[in-house]
């Protein structure tokens, strides 16, 4: 005996236009995407070249007939010490405190290392006065630590903030962009690919 198969029903007007949304937002979704992290990319760059250059770390953002919708901070990176040079580091830690310093018994050979926690320590203290340095608890000592640097852990950012609804506006920075976008005010300038055709 043969199974019969049975043709799906036609999809209704509703379903066809939920799956017409999801397909245009989705083509939308990406171009907006690709569009945003050149953008961010972009301003990243520009914003730490005047950074360097003038020390500023907050810029406006505005629309093109001059309303601010919101501004840009710079948010600075972290510096943390590390060790650079793994020996340097533990022949210290071997010299200065040997209980510190361990050795292991590894078939064939032996294996030494600085104690992990001990390490942490030294380099918590060191990042927290941002010079390899460590003072000996005990006896006071400031001991300049060799194989170790403050270098960068994390690189600087950059954070967009919005305005919000105020006596002066009665919009939210992210509402005043939508309404321009609406007005045909940004499309060109923010995302040529989507602007509507010249006719």
């Amino acid at each position: 005996m043969t199974e019969q198969t049975t043709t799906p029903p036609a999809p209704t007007g509703e379903i066809r236009d939920a799956i017409t949304r999801q397909a245009s937002l989705g083509a939308l979704l990406e171009e907006v995407k690709t569009a945003y992290n050149d953008a961010r990319a972009e301003a990243h760059a520009l914003l730490e070249a005047q950074y360097k250059t003038t020390g500023t770390s907050k810029i406006d953002a505005v629309l093109p007939d001059g309303t601010k919708v919101g501004s840009i901070s710079r948010q600075g990176g972290e510096r943390a010490a590390q060790v650079i040079d793994d020996e340097a580091f533990a022949a210290w830690v071997r010299d200065t405190y040997p209980t510190e310093f361990e050795v292991e018994m590894i078939p064939m050979r032996l294996e030494t290392r600085v104690r992990p926690g001990f390490a942490a320590k030294v380099l918590a203290e060191a990042t927290a006065a941002g010079t390899a340095r460590y003072v000996d608890e005990e006896t006071a000592e400031v001991h300049d630590v060799p194989g170790v640097e403050i270098r960068p852990a994390l690189a600087a950012t950059h954070r967009m903030t919005y305005t919000r609804r105020s006596k002066a506006s009665a919009l939210t920075g992210r509402e005043l962009v939508a309404q321009a976008w609406r007005r045909g005010e940004l499309a060109a300038h923010v995302l040529p690919a989507l602007a509507p055709e010249q006719g």
